[in-house]
């Protein structure tokens, strides 16, 4: 017996959808968390609204491919989401001075490459590269990384497991994204000599 092949996902222009407004409500979560965290100074709460954010990673992705709903919009939304919280915990934990300086230098390091590299791929015609397996569980790990090193702040009696636990998935996180970083270049230094070599 043959078996019948599975539905294609199409993606839609559409903007209020469920996968959509999971995304927004993501976004909704910086701003509290900074408030949190530099302003009233309340740690735990802080932790617990990093914890809802990076855990809520996945949630929308799994919608939109459960109900079929993909949107371009939402194609969009889920990875400026994920950058937005790391740039926003980075900042906040810097200012905190919860991370050394250093290790948000490299993780803003390797935006600024990849940001350069978008730059010239647009110039010529070409999109951003399709998102790399690397680079997604290297955002999975920082995403649990920062409220488990941030619990250990908060909490004296915990740090003894919490900051190890969360400084050793932060190296991690920061090695696989400079080797998504990589892959990244290499795929835009392919379509760039494909694109030289058809003009040729």
């Amino acid at each position: 017996m043959s078996q019948r092949p599975a539905p294609s996902i199409e993606t839609s222009n559409r903007i209020w959808t469920l996968p959509n407004v999971i995304s927004f409500i993501r976004l909704l979560g910086v701003p509290l968390f900074l408030y949190l965290l530099l302003v009233a100074e309340q740690d735990v709460a802080a932790v617990v609204v990093l914890a809802i954010g990076g855990s809520t990673d996945w949630v929308d992705g799994y919608v939109a491919r459960r109900m079929n709903s993909v949107s371009r919009l939402g194609e969009l939304l889920d990875p400026f989401a994920d950058r937005l919280y790391i740039l926003a915990t980075l900042i906040g934990f810097t200012v905190r001075e919860v991370v050394p300086l250093w290790f948000t230098a490299a993780l803003l390091a390797r935006e600024a490459v990849l940001g350069v590299a978008l730059v010239i791929l647009r110039r010529h015609g070409f999109g951003p590269p399709p998102v790399h397996y690397v680079g997604k569980t290297g955002t999975f790990l920082l995403l649990a990384a920062f409220p488990i090193i941030l619990l250990g702040t908060a909490a004296p009696g915990l740090a003894w497991w919490a900051i190890p636990v969360g400084w050793g998935l932060a190296w991690w996180a920061l090695g696989l994204y400079w080797c998504a970083a990589v892959l990244y270049l290499i795929q835009a230094v392919r379509l760039l000599r494909a694109d030289a070599g058809e003009a040729s």
